[in-house]
């Protein structure tokens, strides 16, 4: 079963997320005091925990929820496989894939900090097409049309 593990947010854009114990996403916003809310269509950032175990494998270590500044951090799920278009129940919201991986801005924090980030490759985007909350251990379905 897929679910989140963590739920972070940072009021900064190329930072690291904290985390926190709900987030509240609005719809067609995204995660409330989030950085990258907005009405745009990378809303909110998700990552899944096998991704981050792959750069664990490398050798690094202290990689906590939102290092990657994940919004979601998932588990169960192979995040980057889904469609753009698939919708998503998350928690009590319903997302909707809009991108797959992206750019990594050069200078990132978490590039510094970490040394790689997976981000870019694995890390999709989605825009809240429902609003509601999510907090860690809500499941994670895909919607079927």
């Amino acid at each position: 079963m897929a679910k989140v593990l963590a739920v972070n947010i940072s009021h900064e854009k190329g930072v690291i997320k904290k985390p926190v114990e709900k987030g509240v996403f609005l719809e067609n916003f995204g995660l409330e005091e989030d950085a990258h809310a907005g009405e745009w269509h990378r809303q909110v950032s998700l990552l899944g925990q096998e991704s981050v175990d792959k750069i664990k494998a490398l050798g690094i270590e202290n990689l906590e929820a939102g290092i990657f500044a994940e919004n979601i951090l998932t588990e169960g799920i192979v995040l980057y496989e889904l469609p753009v278009g698939t919708r998503l129940r998350v928690g009590e919201t319903i997302q909707e894939v809009t991108q797959i991986g992206k750019k990594c801005h050069h200078g990132c924090e978490i590039f510094q900090k970490v040394g790689d980030c997976v981000m870019p490759r694995e890390g999709i985007f989605t825009r809240v097409i429902q609003g509601g909350t999510v907090k860690a251990g809500d499941s994670i379905e895909i919607i079927e049309d």
